[in-house]
């Protein structure tokens, strides 16, 4: 597979993960199509329905390639991704979708955990490229598994912090909810929750 096959069939993963059209009001992120939001489109200016403004009616106009041009475009080659040792691109860009650069910034805090000296300010430079490389070098599946963990724990504190958030993180049975099963796709099985640790996690929400 071409360099540029591997990192489209990331791009098109994560516009499946994300679904289809959705506008949910105790989202943060506002009415959502294939994981881009009304946001982001009016960024972009993508005025699909040459309407001369964009609106929920050009998001509901969004399609699949749409969405996965725009994630690569603006969250995996802008942000500088690529540039990231590749063990970590799938989970990093992924969150990117989902935090800007939060996603870079989580990075950032766990590479200072693991012992480097890098500014936590979301931005990919040398700095923390030739952290993450050296991490990744020593040990690229701890890294990896580390990345997808720390992903976890932000969903977690966040639906700590924000209760309508919760139905986000715990599914209505009591079990894993989205956010949790997405960080988890990217953490080998071993280092998964069981239910009952899930659980007992999640169990001061009510």
């Amino acid at each position: 597979m071409t360099e540029e096959a591997r990192v489209r069939r990331m791009a098109q993963e994560i516009v499946a993960r994300e679904g289809g059209y959705v506008d949910d009001p105790d989202d943060p992120g506002g009415a959502t199509n294939h994981g881009v939001t009304l946001g982001t489109l009016q960024r972009v200016g993508s005025d699909l329905d040459g309407d001369g403004d964009v609106d929920r009616a050009d998001l509901s106009r969004l399609t699949e390639s749409d969405a996965a041009a725009i994630f690569l475009r603006d969250y995996f080659h802008a942000p500088r991704i690529g540039a990231l040792p590749e063990v970590l691109q799938p989970s990093v860009f992924d969150m990117y979708v989902n935090a800007g650069a939060g996603a870079v910034r989580l990075l950032q805090r766990l590479l200072c955990d693991m012992g480097e000296a890098v500014a936590v300010d979301g931005v990919i430079g040398p700095q923390t490229l030739a952290a993450a490389r050296r991490a990744a070098d020593a040990a690229p599946d701890h890294i990896a598994d580390a990345y997808g963990i720390a992903r976890r724990n932000y969903y977690f504190a966040l639906a700590d912090r924000r209760p309508a958030s919760r139905k986000f993180a715990r599914s209505r049975a009591g079990g894993k909810g989205g956010w949790i099963r997405r960080a988890e796709s990217f953490v080998s099985p071993r280092f998964h929750l069981t239910e009952a640790q899930f659980r007992a996690r999640v169990a001061a929400w009510g």
